[in-house]
């Protein structure tokens, strides 16, 4: 299955940069292009993209905006940030919202592809040299309170949903609690669920905004698997 992408950016550079980088993978095809926010939630609509590569800094509507409402009419939609360190304000409130992650703009080729693939699956995505930085700047001075749905986790999920925020790989997580990988699989699945929360992106956010993690902890990391 095609992956169609809609790159929203509004240095050309920058879109025709991606449009090459994504041109050579089969699997991956880019559908649009869009030069300001407004345009984006508009070729949103009409190419119905899987995944939207959104800069926040554009003209007439910013990344922020765009992707708030493009959401609000497509939830199923995947919106990756594509930011640098000085907008991390923004691309916070952007997972917010409900953007499935955020990547750096100079990551190395092969990451931004395996970016645009872990979001397509439906997984969340965080750059992990940015992460910490990102949730520590931005839940400092929130009053932590429970996760709604955190008493509902066995303790096997507690432990899962433990290691899970701090950025395992449902791998790793198999090896320290000597579990199988589809057995891992599981619980995270039911941990999502009973957080209410879409994917692993979100689960971070809600253990720091909660206090089940503390500034300072171990970061989250990218990998989905």
């Amino acid at each position: 299955m095609t992956i169609r992408v809609l790159v929203a950016d509004d240095q050309a550079m920058v879109r025709a940069g991606f449009r090459m980088l994504l041109a050579g993978e089969p699997d991956i095809e880019v559908v649009a292009e869009a030069t300001n926010g407004l345009e984006a939630v508009a070729k949103a609509g009409r190419f119905t993209p899987d995944v939207i590569l959104m800069d926040i800094r554009m003209p007439e509507l910013d990344g922020l905006e765009a992707t708030r409402r493009i959401l609000a009419t497509r939830a199923a939609a995947r919106v990756l940030i594509l930011t640098t360190f000085d907008v991390d304000e923004y691309v916070y409130e952007a997972l917010r919202l409900g953007a499935s992650g955020f990547m750096l703009k100079d990551e190395p080729p092969e990451q931004l592809i395996a970016g645009v693939r872990t979001v397509a699956s439906g997984d969340g995505l965080l750059s992990p040299s940015v992460t910490t930085r990102v949730i520590r700047e931005f839940t400092r001075g929130h009053r932590p309170s429970p996760p709604a749905g955190l008493d509902e986790l066995t303790a096997r999920e507690q432990d899962v949903f433990g290691l899970l925020v701090r950025g395992m790989s449902n791998a790793e997580i198999a090896a320290a609690l000597h579990l199988s990988d589809t057995t891992v699989k599981t619980h995270v699945t039911h941990v999502l669920q009973k957080l209410r929360v879409r994917d692993r992106v979100h689960a971070v956010v809600l253990a720091y905004e909660s206090g089940v993690i503390a500034p300072g902890d171990a970061a989250a990391g990218t990998s989905p698997a």
